[in-house]
């Protein structure tokens, strides 16, 4: 238990840093209720965090429904990973990294976080939890699923973003992949 309140706080912590330190000041995008969220930031000024926590709310519904135990183990990571989105906006104008940089170090920072939270069999919630209800039900790896979810908000995001961070946010998103998949390459064995 202990070892899984560290894994949602360090992974919620990770997520924050290279969502405000690296994604938002270059006007990245990212994929699953993260993107959704900074989609909201990006044209409505709406707090991502919040936003997350608001769209959130039917998938924690099903999940209820269908696994309480994925339910459970996952409203922490969600409140807290919101938390910190919203929380470290102040490192919005910390870093002045190149945007292919921070593309791949925000990448990895979120994808070892949400990696991290996956492997306590916790998450972020929103698509990250459906896409691990999916990866048990599927036997599938639970980063290719996030994968094809975060692609798919990417495209859907492209029409507020302009083309060269376009390029850029699948970037990120595919650092996202790799180092979810990573972190929870064992998961599926």
């Amino acid at each position: 238990m202990n070892e899984r309140i560290c894994a949602v706080t360090i992974g919620s912590l990770l997520i924050g840093i290279g969502i405000n330190a690296f994604i938002m000041p270059h006007h990245l995008m990212e994929g699953g209720m993260i993107g959704i969220g900074l989609i909201a930031k990006y044209k409505w000024g709406l707090e991502p965090g919040l936003t997350i926590i608001i769209l959130s709310i039917p998938i924690y519904i099903f999940t209820f429904l269908y696994n309480k135990t994925l339910f459970f183990r996952s409203i922490h990571g969600l409140l807290l990973s919101s938390f910190f989105i919203d929380m470290l906006s102040p490192l919005r104008s910390t870093f002045s990294l190149p945007m292919i940089s921070s593309a791949a170090l925000g990448g990895a920072l979120i994808g070892v976080g949400i990696g991290l939270m996956l492997r306590y069999q916790t998450s972020t919630g929103g698509l990250d939890l459906l896409a691990q209800a999916l990866s048990i039900a599927f036997l599938m790896n639970v980063g290719v699923i996030i994968f094809l979810f975060d692609f798919s908000i990417i495209l859907a995001g492209s029409l507020l973003i302009e083309s060269t961070s376009l390029l850029f946010s699948l970037i990120a998103v595919c650092f996202v992949a790799i180092f979810t998949t990573l972190c929870t390459y064992s998961y599926i064995k």
